[in-house]
This record gives structure tokens, sequence and C-alpha cells, in this order.
């Protein structure tokens, strides 16, 4: 982990941001020589999809349909249904 101290932190801020944007390295901010503040790569929350579940259904029934071989899916359904 990389120390700076105030002034450094104050003169290169900005590219002290980005370094540990780019490279993910954890730095820690010092006054008087004791860790007082830690410049951390911020982490983004991992979002799913909303349509994913749906893109999956949509590929199982593909791979079904290439494999059936019975009465087509409106049949099926109208004769669970007697």
């Amino acid at each position: 982990m990389r120390s700076v101290g105030i002034r450094e932190l104050k003169q290169n801020a900005s590219k002290l941001v980005r370094t540990v944007q780019k490279t993910g390295e954890e730095v820690s901010v010092t006054v008087r020589g004791e860790v007082v503040a830690l410049l951390v790569p911020a982490r983004r929350p991992r979002r799913r999809k909303s349509n994913s579940v749906w893109a999956d259904f949509d590929q199982l029934a593909r791979e079904i349909g290439k494999r059936w071989k019975g009465p087509g899916a409106v049949a099926t359904v109208r004769e669970g249904r007697r």
C-alpha cells in the first residue's frame, strides 16, 4: 500500500485518484506520519439485468424446441387442460 502525506495529496489529488481507479491499489493518507485516511477503489454493486431471466427462458425454449418430437406447444397445453 502506498502512503502519501496530506500536502502531496493536495498537490496530486487527481493523479492519485486516477491511479487508485486504474490499478485498484489503496493509498493511505498521513498527517505528521499518522494514517488518517485511505483512498480505496469504489466497488460498483453488481446489477442483474431484469431482462436476463426472460432471456434465459427464451434460450431454454429454443433448446427444447430443437429436440421436441411430440405435438406442438398449443396441442400439448390443450391436452394438459383436459
